[in-house]
């Protein structure tokens, strides 16, 4: 990667932080929520294989009639697992959709109401109007807007609440919780949408949210021989809530996003990028839990690393045979550089994955691995028969 393209990334970083919009503050990231076919197996396989806990439960017992939830935290992290619990759910019509994926991106947030209102009069269409619930924990405040496709923001003002997550939950104590595997917060979250809409929605971002385009990719730097997308990477004010947006492009085969799309049938969350302390340690536990994922690049790629680092005066602190030996790329920034690795789709539909990231300084996306990664992609395209 040449040096002046990271420069452009850092100039970005640097408008952000120092003239950030602040009508819209966002504390960071509150829960993801997950609409799938069986939350209680759904949530056996988080448990096991990413390291996931019992944390709260709304269902049948709880006296909920229409759905049943489920919520798992580990450090920094909440998901929610959602199923429906009769035919005549909307859920169901997602479901039939788009199989199990990611419905809402809820956002921590001090004023859900002042929240809605100022996203609603920018042009937001409406999920949910401000709404407090009560239990005896005390009281939350949550409002809605719809993004792309039918993915959902939820504003969160959870602070007159001290119960287990949310009003109508209980604390969901569990004999069975194995250990952590070192997964610590949301890094990033990223967008599928359709053909030429990508700007439609960075716009959105900006004029609707107050985020900042601050690092932008074309397919002429996202490519491979056969297919290629375009990505713009939207970030908040204060840099805790990062959304890179892809839209497909020209290429001689059927590119990833285009896969997503015709399965997701729409646009949706793609990945979900978690931070880890320890790399090495966390993707080896992960691999040992049975998660899969994408292959490792060739011998190649890392025989041109430390000339990478070099570049940018960094040396690689952890031991390049090992990282190699788990599939795990690197990349560097003039601020530091980054390890990342990517699962394979974890639902039956090739849709849904996670990445692992570990920043030792870099604040980049991994630009300089995008090469490998897709053509890591496009041999499992190529096997699943969709390239």
């Amino acid at each position: 990667m040449e040096k002046k393209e990271i420069k452009s990334v850092n100039y970005g970083l640097e408008k952000i932080f120092e003239g950030a919009q602040d009508f819209l503050p966002l504390l960071g990231t509150d829960y993801v929520e997950f609409y799938v076919g069986n939350a209680k197996q759904a949530a056996h396989f988080y448990k096991t294989t990413f390291g996931f806990q019992s944390h709260a439960y709304k269902g049948l017992e709880t006296g909920s009639k229409d759905s049943v939830s489920y919520v798992l935290t580990q450090d920094k992290i909440r998901l929610v697992l959602t199923t429906p619990l009769n035919s005549k759910s909307l859920i169901n019509d997602h479901l039939a959709k788009h199989g199990d994926g990611v419905k809402v991106v809820a956002l921590w947030v001090e004023d859900a109401k002042k929240s809605w209102e100022e996203t609603t009069s920018r042009g937001a269409k409406s999920y949910m109007e401000p709404t407090v619930e009560k239990d005896e924990h005390g009281e939350v405040v949550r409002s809605g807007i719809y993004t792309y496709g039918e993915t959902v923001h939820i504003f969160v003002e959870r602070k007159n609440y001290n119960g287990p997550f949310l009003p109508g939950f209980v604390k969901w104590d569990s004999d069975y919780n194995p250990p952590s595997t070192g997964l610590k917060y949301i890094d990033h979250m990223v967008g599928n949408v359709g053909w030429n809409e990508m700007n439609t929605w960075v716009k959105y971002y900006e004029d609707v949210m107050g985020f900042v385009n601050f690092l932008s990719f074309d397919d002429k730097q996202i490519h491979t021989e056969y297919s290629a997308l375009m990505s713009k990477v939207m970030s908040n004010g204060n840099g805790r809530i990062k959304f890179p947006i892809n839209e497909p492009a020209e290429g001689k085969k059927k590119s990833q996003i285009e896969e997503y799309l015709d399965f997701y049938e729409g646009p949706g969350v793609q990945h979900i990028a978690i931070a880890t302390d320890d790399i090495l340690k966390t993707v080896a536990d992960l691999r040992s839990r049975g998660i899969e994922f994408l292959s490792t690049p060739p011998d190649d790629y890392y025989r041109a690393v430390p000339g990478r680092l070099a570049e940018f005066s960094h040396e690689l602190k952890e031991d390049i045979e090992k990282l190699k030996g788990l599939g795990i790329m690197i990349d560097a920034d003039e601020e530091g550089y980054l390890l990342q690795i990517f699962t394979k789709p974890v639902e039956d539909r090739p849709t849904l994955f996670f990445e692992i990231i570990q920043r030792m300084g870099a604040r980049g996306f991994g630009a300089g691995n995008f090469k490998a990664l897709f053509e890591s992609i496009e041999r499992e395209q190529a096997k699943r028969g969709t390239l």
